[in-house]
């Protein structure tokens, strides 16, 4: 995956294609043309339109797939738990462990496989490379995802996703105790200065991060915890919690590792509730998944200990 944010200083009226090709030497200009119909381009967080123009000012960011093989992106069957589904879209329950698309080191049995073995017609949706998905859990991750049937689906939830219309709650359970029951973080997130594979609030290109969140319930050493994330970084409900002191119960690489107590046999994150509008009908929908029995489990264990 390419990821690159652009800001037009000198190339005011140039076509879109025409300065994503400058900047990314590596892709054709029709692999380009095929991103920005895909959704993979956006303009000043808006998806951007095929022929746009550009003026002075304008912040350009790209998400562009790595091409990936034929073989790569065969149907697999896979066990998929769905919650809803109609000939638009289809929400499912992601169990943790399960990777959403191909990447670095994982080139099959990812969620992406099993949805084009169920729902053939995916293959034409959105990006060849993560096709149909408009939003992904990381792969320890669990609960509630939406994923797109249709073209028009797909440009309609990235759409929502963009203007952050889609409301998502998370369920976490993260160490100690806040002064606060409820409140807002509101700290910017980048690529880590020294391990580029972490997330960190101390980086060189900060990007807007804001997460709501509220108590439900507390603990001895932990708190049960509701967040809803403003904006979607990457590890940004982790790495949230963790710069405030309250890492996140079974999070190896941005809590304590295997010393943090109480003992979890996964990260605690679960993607709880998801409400979104019907891309065709309109109407406004929401979905739920309940606690995994591995997370519940834990959660009776710390109120034993309470």
């Amino acid at each position: 995956m390419i990821e690159r944010i652009f800001q037009v200083d000198s190339d005011g009226n140039t076509r879109l294609d025409l300065f994503l090709k400058a900047r990314l030497p590596g892709f054709s200009r029709a692999q380009i043309q095929k991103a920005i119909k895909e959704g993979q381009v956006l303009i000043n967080g808006h998806l951007a339109r095929p022929g746009q123009k550009l003026k002075i000012g304008d912040l350009v960011e790209v998400q562009l797939a790595l091409p990936v093989t034929e073989e790569h992106l065969e149907p697999q069957p896979l066990p998929l738990e769905i919650i809803y589904e109609d000939e638009h879209l289809v929400v499912i329950n992601k169990p943790a462990g399960l990777v959403v698309h191909p990447g670095a080191g994982v080139k099959t049995g990812t969620l992406v496989h099993g949805l084009l073995y169920r729902y053939p017609e995916i293959a034409a949706v959105g990006s060849t490379a993560r096709p149909g998905i408009v939003h992904r859990l990381d792969k320890d991750t669990s609960g509630v995802m939406v994923v797109a049937r249709t073209q028009s689906a797909y440009l309609s939830l990235r759409q929502q996703f963009e203007e952050r219309s889609i409301h998502k709650v998370y369920l976490a359970l993260a160490l100690g105790r806040f002064p606060q029951k409820k409140g807002i973080i509101d700290l910017p997130l980048g690529r880590h200065l020294h391990h580029r594979e972490k997330i960190s609030v101390r980086t060189r290109k900060p990007r807007v991060a804001i997460t709501h969140y509220e108590v439900l319930r507390e603990f001895r050493e932990t708190s049960l915890m509701a967040l809803r994330p403003v904006t979607g970084r990457t590890h940004q409900l982790r790495v949230h919690l963790s710069a405030t002191g309250h890492p996140l119960v079974g999070d190896k690489r941005y809590g304590r590792g295997s010393r943090q107590r109480p003992r979890c046999p996964r990260l605690f994150l679960h993607a709880w509730k998801l409400r979104l509008v019907h891309p065709l009908s309109g109407a406004e929908m929401e979905f739920e998944s309940p606690l995994p029995s591995e997370l519940q489990a834990v959660l009776n264990k710390e109120a034993e200990r309470k």
